[in-house]
């Protein structure tokens, strides 16, 4: 949000410069995240100055160019002119050698001293647009003007200079959402008062256009207000208020709608102007229209109504999302001649429900969505009119239409001074907490020794409570002006758990990332088609999105494949093929009562392991690539998985199933090609999906560590001849219970299957770390345990050993 200092000025009279204001701002709450400064013609015109040309003469060597001399204050500079009616006599506006021109269309560029054609250029007489004025280019500026030559083109042309705050506003603070209302911290910032001008009286000048109002639902418009003016001329507005405008990163449009846009940008209150001739039969119903009813915006797009959202229509059909955007047949024109001007106040949800279905974000729906002042809209309305009369030349043609049945009370807090102190953490004494309020337009009331009775105005929609006004003492007061104790303590509201898992996440982001993969972040949308298509996915636990934003955005996910295929999709179409890339998200669905969510980490790795290289050739993924990745994660956690399991469901072609107790720990495997058909993938895909919630869970801290033993590891081999149907996992499992304490590790270095050993056979080469952290190993000790792990191979998992 930009906010003026010069506007700002209006209301508060301060000296202090505007990195003092953005600091107090800040300090209170309305973070200042920048200052710029503006001036509405780019360079400021520097180094531009009056001239007079003294002689023109046609160039020898172009016939389209003249050579002519010019005072220009400080002597005569002979300048080369392309203009058509440059002519002896006149005064105009002379870019000197070495001055900067900021064109309207283009690049800015230097004046230099050149030759044009053999003849020297010390200059350059400047168009409307070569100067950032206009877009005219029909011919130089000819000036009707005394002011002597050598002046400064900005002493002729007004140029308008400000300093705009930029302003990072909280969702809570909608009543800062204008200059009045960061005017309002700012009196009490600095405990001066604010000048507001009264509101006008209105009176009918002149008969009009009668326009009747219906409100049909008080609960979705609690207050409808307007006028009718006649008489207008639109066209540009003064130079004053475009200069606003623009300072504030807005074009301006007409004089009618550059109005509108000055009362919400300075009091907070959005207004419309409806063009009175288009409204039929001179009826405005505030109400809603069928679903499915068509509808076409000021942008010329044709919207389908949801049904719910409110409608500012006439006998015909709409005329205007309330609270949203105007359409596009009762919008103000360069022919309209008379208006009717709408200020309403209508309810947060009802406009936030319109804008989130057409997915259109406004000045207007900023303001209405957040909450803006019941109590405003004539005060806007009445200041709205007067400067239509004065820059537009309306004239009020109608008695002032307010429809307002149930007023909106004040908030009506109660107050204790021992909370205050107690949150705050400082005695403040209630004299200063009674002149901080105050100066907030808050009032206190009812005071004893204990506390007070709060009366908050409504449009401090974030003032409810007494936890509120606490925070609006605190800001005031200042946060650096409680000192800190020396001996600090802290109480808890909640439990908190001794696991930290925002460190979790990080200590396994480090280990991911230096195996080479990349982190990516997706959208917690996805198509709904991809859980009817899955064949693993039920569409029933889809959590539909209302107010979807497109078809393909119209669920919440329930896994992190699809999103994370999208992202390989996307990279391989852009030849990127050789990726290894991890997530960290959440996946939503449907539970018996209400939704369900829960946290997954999801792997995938896809084209080669290995550049291609004339040392060696290149290899693709395998499973094994992606295992020990997930066995990496349960070490650093230290998670023992439980029993594994083959896979070979959607998605994947055949894969593995890690368990921890009753609980799916992870799945990892090959997706099936009618997955990666789905997300257009081309090529092989390894994926892993693990329960983040359950490791976070089970996750033992960090891995002890053993000194280094004296003693010396010894190697033994075995190869086993089993049944393909046992796993690895299961010869694992039986080596490390009967290895005993000198086992460290088991590895695989070997595996055969072909014809020397029975097809329904396989054998394992297996290599035996031992070790004694005490003592040397003796070979009596090592055959005694290697003939121990021999007897349990050939007793649970029927091994032959092979010699």
């Amino acid at each position: 949000m930009k906010i003026s200092i010069n506007r700002l000025k209006k209301y508060i009279s301060h000296t202090e410069s505007a990195e003092e204001i953005g600091a107090l701002l800040t300090q209170s709450g309305l973070e200042v995240e920048g200052i710029e400064e503006f001036v509405s013609v780019k360079g400021g015109l520097e180094g531009i100055v009056i001239g007079e040309v003294l002689t023109c003469e046609k160039h020898p060597n172009a016939d389209k160019l003249s050579i002519t001399t010019v005072d220009i204050g400080t002597g005569v500079s002979p300048i080369v002119c392309g203009a058509p009616n440059v002519a002896k006599g006149q005064k105009v506006l002379v870019a000197t050698v070495g001055a900067t021109l900021y064109p309207s269309d283009g690049d800015s560029f230097q004046i230099k001293k050149a030759k044009i054609r053999g003849e020297v250029s010390e200059g350059m007489i400047c168009a409307e647009d070569e100067l950032g004025l206009g877009a005219s280019h029909a011919g130089i500026m000819v000036l009707d003007t005394d002011l002597p030559n050598g002046t400064p083109a900005s002493e002729f042309i007004e140029i308008g200079q400000d300093q705009v705050l930029e302003i990072g506003l909280t969702p809570n603070r909608a009543d800062a959402a204008s200059h009045l209302g960061v005017a309002r911290d700012l009196k009490a910032l600095l405990g001066r008062d604010l000048d507001i001008d009264a509101a006008p009286e209105l009176k009918v000048e002149t008969s009009g256009p009668t326009i009747q109002v219906q409100v049909e639902n008080a609960a979705d418009c609690p207050r409808y207000a307007g006028v009718v003016m006649t008489d207008l001329k639109v066209g540009p507005s003064p130079t004053w208020l475009q200069n606003f405008l623009k300072a504030l990163d807005l074009e301006p449009i007409n004089n009618v709608v550059d109005i509108t846009n000055f009362i919400l940008h300075d009091l907070g209150q959005p207004l419309h102007a409806f063009d009175a001739a288009k409204i039929s039969e001179g009826k405005i119903i505030v109400g809603k229209l069928p679903k499915d009813s068509k509808f076409v915006t000021l942008d010329e797009k044709e919207r389908k109504l949801s049904g719910e959202e409110l409608m500012i229509k006439d006998s015909k059909g709409g005329l205007c999302i309330a609270g949203v955007f105007g359409g596009v047949d009762s919008g103000v024109s360069d022919s309209t001649t008379s208006i009717f001007l709408e200020s309403a106040y209508f309810s947060p949800d009802i406009v936030r429900k319109g804008s989130q279905f057409h997915g259109l974000k406004t000045d207007a729906s900023f303001r209405f969505e957040r909450g803006t002042d019941p109590n405003m809209p004539v005060y806007a309305l009445k200041m709205a009119v007067k400067l239509l009369q004065e820059i537009a030349g309306g004239k009020v043609s109608s008695e002032l239409i307010d429809i307002y049945p149930a007023p909106i009370e004040d908030f009506v807090i109660e107050v204790n001074y021992g909370h205050i102190n107690r949150l705050i953490g400082k005695i403040i004494e209630p004299s200063q907490v009674k002149s901080i309020l105050e100066s907030l337009e808050i009032k206190v009331e009812n005071e004893t020794a204990e506390g007070f009775t709060a009366t908050v105005k409504p449009y401090r929609v974030d003032v409810t409570r007494e936890a509120d006004i606490i925070e609006e003492v605190l800001r005031i007061y200042g946060f650096h002006n409680v000192e800190l104790s020396e001996n600090l303590r802290t109480d808890y509201l909640a439990e908190h758990p001794v696991k930290d898992l925002n460190k979790l996440q990080y200590r396994l982001t480090e280990i991911l990332t230096g195996q080479g993969y990349y982190e990516m972040i997706t959208n917690s949308l996805t198509k709904s088609t991809y859980a009817e298509k899955s064949g693993f996915l039920d569409p029933k636990d889809n959590v539909v999105i209302y107010n979807k934003l497109s078809e393909d955005l119209d669920v919440m996910r329930q896994s992190l494949l699809y999103s994370g295929l999208e992202v390989l999709a996307r990279n391989i179409n852009r030849r990127q093929t050789d990726l290894k890339y991890f997530e960290f998200g959440t996946v939503y669905h449907k539970a018996e009562e209400g939704y369900a969510e829960s946290r997954r980490l999801s792997l995938f790795l896809t084209g080669k392991k290995t550049a291609e290289s004339w040392l060696e050739p290149t290899k693709g993924f395998a499973f094994a690539d992606l295992y020990s990745t997930v066995e990496a994660i349960l070490e650093k956690l230290n998670v023992q998985p439980g029993n594994l399991s083959m896979v070979e469901t959607a998605p994947y072609a055949y894969g593995l199933k890690i368990m921890l107790g009753q609980k799916e720990l992870a799945t990892i495997g090959l997706l099936d090609d009618k997955i990666l058909k789905q997300a257009e993938v081309r090529q092989e895909v390894w994926y892993a999906d693990l329960n983040w919630d359950l490791l976070c869970k089970k996750a033992a801290g960090l891995k002890k560590f053993e000194e280094i033993s004296k003693f010396p590891e010894v190697r033994r081999d075995l190869s086993l001849v089993i049944d393909k149907t046992v796993s690895y996992d299961q010869v694992k499992s039986v080596a490390t219970k009967f290895g005993g304490k000198l086992l460290k590790r088991i590895g695989v270095f070997d595996v055969y299957q072909g014809d020397k050993i029975d097809a329904s056979k396989k054998a394992y080469a297996l290599s035996f770390h031992l070790q004694d952290q005490e003592n040397t190993l003796t070979d009596k000790v090592i055959d005694k345990t290697m003939s121990k792990l021999i007897q349990a191979f050939e007793k649970e998992v029927g091994a032959l050993i092979r010699t």
